[in-house]
């Protein structure tokens, strides 16, 4: 009889999560741990200048949720329309997050620039995908409206 009693109520949980999620503004693929996409600054803070500090207000953060180190070479970040960046040589530690930015800059740990001189990520909606060298994607999130200008995709 409690194990009966308790169905119900598990049921309307899964249910009310389920309608959370379906109203939330960015929606993540679902991960096993290791990489992952984090938050998404998509659109940058302030007036869109193009400058290079405009461009790197910008960005995507990486987080590697594992018990060990990974190294990046070849993983690639991509848009809808195909934009890419390719990591080089980078291991993110266990634990660690990886800060991709637009606009140019020196690379140093947890953060990487991908040296566009144009914005990437469309305010109004766009799909952030994490595709792993042999070309098959390891995680993605969508956003669909300008919002905050910030997706949190865990």
């Amino acid at each position: 009889m409690r194990i009966r009693s308790a169905a119900p109520a598990a049921l309307a949980a899964v249910a009310l999560a389920g309608s959370l999620l379906a109203a939330s503004p960015a929606t993540a693929a679902s991960h096993q741990g290791g990489l992952h996409l984090g938050y998404i600054q998509f659109d940058s803070p302030g007036s869109d200048t193009r400058s290079n500090t405009s461009l790197n207000g910008e960005w995507v953060n990486i987080h590697n949720s594992s018990r060990s180190a990974i190294q990046l070479k070849n993983y690639k970040l991509k848009d809808r329309t195909g934009y890419t960046y390719t990591f080089g040589s980078y291991k993110i530690g266990a634990g660690k997050t990886v800060k991709v930015r637009t606009g140019k800059g020196r690379n140093a740990a947890g953060v990487r620039y991908w040296g566009r001189g144009s914005y990437v990520w469309n305010n109004t909606g766009d799909k952030a995908r994490l595709i792993k060298p042999n070309g098959s994607q390891l995680d993605s999130c969508t956003w669909t409206r300008r919002g905050s200008g910030a997706a949190n995709c865990h």
